[in-house]
């Protein structure tokens, strides 16, 4: 398969999102908007307040306002794409919808935040009833929050938010996971993904069962299964931690480990060939060699839960992260970081604020602040 990074949904429960607020919930709790399993339906279910769906749904308005819900990104990032997804709601979907974005410091009381802190990421759009509606974003912003707008009323079953997480530099010091989602890493190649993504083996958390990890099919020929992971930069490894908890019949029986030198077109051997347990966590050491992605081999195919690859990143890798992170921060966003640093010059600051997209390097004081 191409070398692709895969979109995320930055909302998704699975990934810590929350639905902070929602103005209404008469019908339907707004929590089941980013749960990360497609709506079900009943035909037949009814609670005291009516039909019980699988999503949020608020009560008929009688007014010229409008209903809408804030959610806390999981992952904050870059927002590709959303899906308002209407999944069963036919008779009492919203006819339209908009989606505004902000991001912050810490984590903000969002719905009493003004609207000036808003930015329209997609516009009042025209939905359609039991559909999954998918729209492109344009927006280059790092966003922490979303708050999705319906007009006037009515119920949504999920909101998918596909973008490309951006981490804090802050969480990126020190020995980290460096296959990790929330840090950057990401899934840029694999050979099969039949029963499952292999996205799934860097996401935060563990699952509870085999629908949690990766799994492919099963090969009836000579060849393996890979994944292909990229770093969240140019790092030197300490440790592979591959964990096939809930697999019992269809682990993998080996795998290896090799290292893309940075810059370069060779692959270094991190580990090599050995057996692999079922259900089973293996804290392995691997080559302290500095890499910049890592390819999977598995023998001759299973699955696994999760993988963590532990490291530290290169300081020139950690500066262009953070580099990445300011040059994405929207500008609401960069002044409170600046006013939480004194000790950084007007000069550095007003350069910060006019050209963010072409610094070459952090200002010291900044730096110190993100880093030590």
């Amino acid at each position: 398969m191409a070398e692709k990074q895969l979109l995320t949904d930055l909302a998704s429960s699975a990934v810590g999102g929350r639905v902070v607020y929602a103005n209404d919930q008469l019908f339907a709790d707004r929590r089941n908007l980013i749960r990360p399993e497609p709506s079900a339906h009943e035909v037949h279910t009814f609670g005291p307040d009516g039909k019980i769906y699988d999503g949020w749904e608020t009560r008929r308005r009688r007014d010229a306002g409008h209903d809408y819900a804030i959610v806390r990104l999981g992952l904050p990032g870059v927002v590709q794409s959303v899906v308002i997804d209407t999944a069963h709601f036919k008779g009492n979907y919203p006819p339209f919808a908009s989606i505004e974005a902000t991001a912050s410091e810490g984590h903000p009381v969002a719905q009493d935040l003004p609207e000036s802190a808003w930015t329209t990421i997609l516009p009042k759009v025209e939905l359609k009833g039991h559909t999954a509606n998918v729209f492109e974003v344009t927006s280059e912003h790092r966003w922490t929050h979303v708050r999705l707008s319906i007009y006037p009323d009515g119920g949504v079953a999920r909101l998918r938010v596909q973008g490309l997480p951006v981490a804090d530099p802050r969480q990126l010091t020190g020995t980290i996971d460096l296959a990790a989602l929330e840090n950057g890493g990401a899934v840029v190649g694999v050979s099969d993904m039949f029963y499952s993504s292999a996205a799934k083996l860097i996401l935060p958390g563990n699952p509870l069962t085999t629908e949690g990890g990766w799994e492919n099919a099963r090969r009836r020929d000579d060849g393996n299964d890979y994944v292909v992971f990229a770093l969240a930069g140019a790092a030197s490894l300490r440790r592979a931690v591959i964990d096939t908890s809930h697999f019992l019949g269809n682990a993998p029986g080996e795998l290896r480990l090799l290292g893309s030198v940075p810059g370069s077109q060779d692959w270094l051997e991190l580990l090599p060939r050995q057996p692999v347990r079922p259900d089973s966590v293996h804290r392995l050491r691997v080559a302290r060699d500095v890499v910049d992605q890592v390819r999977m081999d598995v023998y001759p195919d299973g699955g696994m839960s999760r993988v963590r690859l532990l490291g530290e990143l290169t300081p020139a890798a950690l500066e262009l992260r953070t580099l990445e992170y300011l040059s994405r921060l929207p500008g609401g966003h960069l002044e409170e970081l600046l006013l939480a640093v004194p000790e950084l010059s007007s000069a550095e600051a007003d350069s910060l604020r006019s050209s963010r997209s072409s610094l070459t390097a952090v200002p010291a004081a900044l730096r110190n602040y993100l880093l030590d």
